[in-house]
């Protein structure tokens, strides 16, 4: 399946299309730059297979909500209406694609101690509130850091990491339940069960 398994807290046979998913961007939606931030939708690159992968997993979950830390924006380098360009441009390109996302969430704080930044729940608290539905039983993170696991703990869900930018990652790990290499090929054990 290309995966890594930390402790399997869940089974992917479990999911269905009651479940909440929650998906951190840079580093697993799409390429994230090395200590920077990507700042137009022509820094934005689609890691391969992603949109396909998108395709699957919107037909898999009920809700589907992206959550991300967007700092440049606190430290006063891009603006608001540069991140709502490069959402709305990537959610044309995956909705193309045939995958969608539901909403966006995002903390543009450029200090840890704001309640809305992970790894702090608050972006899992606001989904609950737009998305009555949300049950954290059946909701997971897919995220590349350790703050995107911290944030699915802290906020009662399970969590899924993907190792695009940190392979050298120690698995298994008590705050990771399953490991990937990538979006995709977590879409694709989805399929396999």
């Amino acid at each position: 399946m290309g995966c890594f398994i930390g402790w399997q807290m869940f089974d992917l046979k479990a999911i269905d299309n009651t479940w909440t998913l929650f998906l951190d961007r840079d580093g697993v939606i799409n390429h994230e730059k090395h200590q920077d931030y990507v700042y137009n939708y022509d820094e934005f690159i689609f890691y391969d297979g992603v949109p396909e992968a998108m395709k699957i997993l919107a037909q898999r979950f009920d809700t589907i909500v992206l959550t991300t830390n967007q700092r440049g924006i606190g430290r006063g380098l891009m603006t608001e209406a540069d991140l709502e360009n490069i959402h709305q441009r990537m959610l044309r390109d995956l909705n193309a694609a045939g995958g969608r996302i539901d909403k966006i969430y995002y903390c543009t704080a450029a200090t840890n101690d704001d309640p809305r930044r992970k790894p702090n729940p608050g972006m899992i608290r606001d989904a609950q509130a737009d998305y009555p539905q949300i049950d954290l039983a059946k909701s997971l993170i897919v995220g590349n850091n350790m703050s995107d696991m911290e944030f699915g703990r802290n906020g009662g869900i399970h969590t899924v990491f993907v190792t695009t930018t940190h392979p050298e990652q120690v698995l298994p790990h008590p705050a990771i339940d399953m490991a990937f290499h990538s979006l995709p090929d977590f879409a694709k054990a989805l399929q396999l069960v």
